[in-house]
């Protein structure tokens, strides 16, 4: 395969990463943000030209990454050209027909990972998952996929739309929780990086036990005592208070 030429719609967190891994294996002709601060950082990093013109988008591209939040799709592709050509998105909820509006030649390229612009990841680790509007386009997205990552996947939307909600339980609430946990303990003159080493371990035994097996602590065996003193100690905060109660009567209900 040809060295292939990617162009990046959108510059955050997503794209600053994807980007990066894409730029020792492929040309990257061009970034597009709608900020040109946010345009610039990405540029500087992967040595790329870029624009804050969506009409400016060069038309020389392999492949046009859109890696935009899902409410930007319509407002930013709708002012572009993207006909005949091959447009993907990276977005984890929204079904592949979506682009079709936009071009006959679409598809997904969704990494399950989350993102920030300046903590590196290692992309040959990460799980991508793809779609595509007919199979030669298919195979193609699995090649160019392949050139990051050994882990590529074929799904179609109603699959990845589950793995994303399943990925907000699993990443976003759980990080949520570390937060909640943040607050409790702060006054109480300890750290929050004292939890560090029981929230590696309960990641860590994920690896080799399911989830339900590795479930440890009072709501599992629904020990009153301890969740009533719990529960009182979140007196002065009954949302809190609540989360705790669904949380805890959740699991010993699944137990």
């Amino acid at each position: 395969m040809d060295r292939v030429k990617l162009c990046f719609i959108g510059c955050g967190n997503l794209a600053t990463q994807l980007a990066s891994a894409f730029a020792p294996c492929a040309t990257i002709l061009q970034l597009y943000s709608r900020t040109e601060a946010s345009a610039k950082a990405l540029a500087e990093k992967v040595g790329a030209p870029y624009t804050t013109d969506i009409k400016a988008l060069t038309r020389d591209a392999d492949i046009y990454i859109c890696a935009l939040k899902d409410s930007a799709f319509d407002e930013v592709l709708s002012k572009g050209d993207f006909k005949n050509k091959l447009l993907v998105h990276t977005a984890g909820s929204m079904p592949m027909s979506v682009l079709a509006s936009y071009t006959g030649r679409y598809g997904v390229i969704y990494p399950l990972q989350t993102f920030s612009k300046n903590k590196t990841v290692d992309f040959a680790e990460i799980p991508l998952f793809i779609e595509a509007c007919d199979g030669q386009t298919l195979d193609y997205l699995h090649s160019v996929a392949n050139l990051i990552s050994g882990k590529v996947y074929r799904v179609n939307s109603e699959v990845r739309g589950k793995l994303h909600l399943s990925a907000v339980f699993a990443s976003n609430f759980s990080n949520h929780m570390y937060a909640l946990a943040y607050e409790l303990l702060n006054g109480s003159g300890l750290p929050f990086e004292v939890l560090l080493p029981l929230i590696d371990e309960t990641a860590r035994k994920v690896h080799s036990l399911p989830p339900k097996e590795a479930q440890t602590g009072p709501a599992v065996r629904y020990d009153t005592n301890v969740i009533d003193k719990h529960l009182k100690m979140l007196a002065d905060d009954p949302q809190l208070a609540d989360i705790y109660k669904l949380i805890s009567t959740d699991i010993h209900e699944r137990g």
